[in-house]
Formats: structure tokens, C-alpha cells, sequence
């Protein structure tokens, strides 16, 4: 989820593509027939606004270094690089490595620093360190083994400013602690080198869908700003358990990091402590006997935020290992037995069934407003048709 917004405005859609608009939004699975009728239904109830093509420039990219093993260090290392950006110069080491690694706290990411903190010269970093902008962080971690996830992503669209990619579901965007080789951000590196991609928002690992790049540094600041100052205009798919009754509505709940138990965790908070406001829109798209899909838009950008809301609501998403009807019991359990037949049925899906769908924000270099689509994941699109069967 992007970053705490702050101001909401109007959605902006875009009329349906026509034939010379197949390079700016191109289908790359089609969603089932019922599924498809449905969000035709949902792009014509939506407020009809201008949206045109960003055009094909030439191509104009910053280069970024690939650096090599520092001295000292055995050659075989992983060697993750972190720019350092303008709005986060002058952190504290501890802090910048926080902002870049998801859900790392504060202890972790300075014993992380103390091990593997270095500078290109082999010299040791430390997590009191400040930052400059334009500086390469470097972390330099032993090779270890990494579990396998799906490396190939869809290309939706590409010009000099924007690389819009599809991402398939359990494809890290950022390098973990779990994963360094087999995230969206080392494939990118693998394929373009020092021209990669720099990718403006997160996904998390599990979901699906839309994910907007930037080719240079100031277009990759401007698209980071968009999703900051809300500014961009976001559309999500999901199945969720029971039958929403409303066919749509607004969920209104703060948000917060939970007191005690799993540290990634997010719950609903209205005692008046210091949970964070969190708003989110939604609209049936189908119903099946006992599940329903909905469009949702998310209103702020809170950690989990759909995930946690629609839990609130009586109707979790499909494979949720966090907020589903057991709760964080099926996490630990995918942990010590992995997906085991019985826990898949549980579950009803072997990841959560939310998918990034679509993405509308005022393009960098036109200042005109771009919508890009991802068609529902098969696997959604399969799960849909079997629940419809039940």
C-alpha cells in the first residue's frame, strides 16, 4: 500500500480504448465473461473524465551504478543497494534502512547495519550514520537459499518517463530478509542493468496486479508525490468471503499497529488513541452462492488496509492468512507445514484474492491524467468460476 495520503479527490476514469490506444492499456489475461460484464458495468457508473496516451519519447534515463563486492568481502556476496533520495537525506542510517525494508523495526535494522553495513571501500557502516541524497547504501548479506517465486511480470505499458508492469502473485517487489534474487526490483536490475526501472509504489508479495515504474529520477519523484499526496486514483479487486449485502458503501475505520502478538499485524482501533485514519470505498462487482467480488478504493494508504477493513466488515478475503476467519493461527501454521491439503481447504485459496486492478494519476512529462488496468489474475479468474459452481 502506498503512504499515508492526504487529501481525497474525485476518481478519474477514462473513456474505453480505442484501436490506437492498444499500446497504452493492453489486455494481459481476460477475466471470465460474468466478471468482465460486470466491470464494464463499473466503468460506466464511473465519472467520465479526459484521459490520453503519454506519448513515445525518447528514451532518457538516469543511470545507476551496479556496484561491485566491497573489498573484504566474500565474492560470492549479495550486495542490495539503496539510493538515497532527496526527502530522505539527512535520516539516521537505522531510519533510512526502515523506510526501505518493510516492516523492519528499529532494533532489527541496526543489528542488521552492525552485520552487514558497508561502504564501497569495505569499511563498516554504523546505524548512527546520517545519509546524503544521492548516496548508495550498500547491505552485504552471505548468499543463503531463497524460496522459489514466479520471476516473469506482464508489460502493460512503456514510454521515456513510465514502465507499467503486471505482477504476478508471490513476486516480492523489494528485497527481505527471505528474498534478494527473486524480487520484482533484482529482475528489473537483471534485465536493464544500470537503465532499470525504479518502481514508485509497493505491492505486497501475495497480491496481483498494476505497478507503475519510473525511468529517471525526477519523473520517479514525481510518481512517489502522486501516491503520497493522494493524487492518484486506485483500484482493487478481491473475494471475499459471505454475501456483501450493500451493493456499495464506505468503511470508515482507524487503523493501528497491533498492542501484543505477530508484529506485522494491523487492527481497527476507535478508542481514541493515536490510530491512524483510515477510509476505504467499495462496490459489488458479482456475486456467487457464498463469496462475493468487490472493486475497492482505498481512500488512505494504511499498512493492510482492505485486507484489515474487509475483516471488520464480516467478509474477509479469500486465503488470508492474517485476517481470515482463524486468524494469524493459519500464518504460523503455513510456516510449520507449509500448504498442506486440509489447510488449503481452510484457507479456500492458496494466496490472498486481491489483485491491483487499475491506476489513474496525471502522467510526468504531459500533465494529462493516464489510467492503466490489470485484468484479474488467472487464478482468480479460476478460483471466481469454481466458487460460482459451489
Amino acid at each position: 500500500m502506498p503512504a499515508a495520503e492526504k487529501q481525497n479527490e474525485p476518481a478519474v476514469s477514462s473513456p474505453p480504448p480505442r484501436d490506437d490506444d492498444a499500446a497504452f492499456v493492453r489486455p494481459l489475461v481476460e477475466p471470465s465473461s460474468e466478471v468482465a460484464r460486470a466491470s464494464t458495468r463499473l466503468d460506466a457508473n464511473s465519472e467520465a473524465n479526459r484521459s490520453a496516451r503519454a506519448p513515445r519519447a525518447e528514451t532518457h534515463v538516469d543511470p545507476r551504478p551496479l556496484l561491485p563486492v566491497p573489498p573484504g568481502c566474500p565474492p560470492d556476496s549479495i550486495v542490495l543497494t539503496f539510493p538515497v533520495p532527496r526527502e530522505h537525506a539527512g535520516l539516521r542510517l537505522d531510519r533510512f534502512i526502515q523506510t526501505r525494508i518493510p516492516r523492519l523495526s528499529r532494533t532489527r535494522a541496526q543489528a542488521i547495519i552492525r552485520e552487514a553495513g558497508r561502504r564501497a571501500d569495505g569499511s563498516r557502516r554504523r546505524p548512527s550514520d546520517i545519509v546524503r541524497e544521492g548516496e548508495i547504501v550498500l547491505l552485504v548479506r552471505a548468499t543463503f537459499t531463497e524460496p522459489d517465486a514466479p520471476t516473469n511480470y506482464g508489460l502493460v505499458y512503456e514510454d521515456a518517463a513510465l514502465y507499467v508492469v503486471d505482477k504476478p502473485s508471490g513476486l516480492p517487489v523489494h528485497p527481505t530478509a527471505t528474498y534478494h534474487r527473486n524480487t520484482l526490483t533484482y529482475v528489473l536490475r537483471a534485465k536493464y542493468g544500470e537503465l532499470m526501472p525504479r518502481i514508485g509504489h509497493r505491492l505486497d508479495r501475495e497480491t496481483s496486479g498494476v505497478l507503475v515504474c519510473a525511468k529517471t529520477i525526477v519523473d520517479e519523484r514525481l510518481l512517489k508525490n502522486a501516491f503520497e499526496y493522494r493524487r492518484v486514483q486506485k483500484s482493487y479487486l478481491a473475494i471475499v468471503r459471505g454475501t456483501v449485502a450493500d451493493a456499495r458503501g464506505d468503511i470508515a475505520l482507524p487503523i493501528s499497529p497491533v498492542r501484543e502478538g505477530l508484529h506485522i499485524l494491523m487492527e481497527i482501533r476507535d478508542d481514541g488513541s493515536d490510530a491512524a485514519r483510515a477510509e476505504t470505498g467499495y462496490e459489488v462487482v458479482a456475486r456467487a452462492p457464498s463469496h462475493t467480488l468487490v472493486a475497492l478504493h482505498p481512500r488512505t494508504g494504511r499498512q493492510h488496509q482492505l485486507r484489515v477493513h474487509l475483516a471488520a466488515i464480516g467478509h474477509s478475503i479469500v486465503g488470508d492468512k492474517l485476517y481470515g476467519p482463524e486468524r494469524e493461527a493459519v500464518f504460523y501454521e503455513n510456516i510449520a507445514t507449509g500448504m498442506t491439503p486440509e489447510l488449503l481447504e481452510r484457507l479456500g485459496h492458496d494466496r490472498h484474492a486481491l489483485h491491483a486492478h487499475r491506476l489513474t494519476f496525471v502522467h510526468p512529462r504531459t500533465n494529462l491524467p493516464v489510467t492503466f488496468e490489470a485484468p484479474l489474475a488467472p487464478d482468480l479468474v479460476a478460483l471466481w468460476e469454481r466458487l460460482q459452481h459451489l
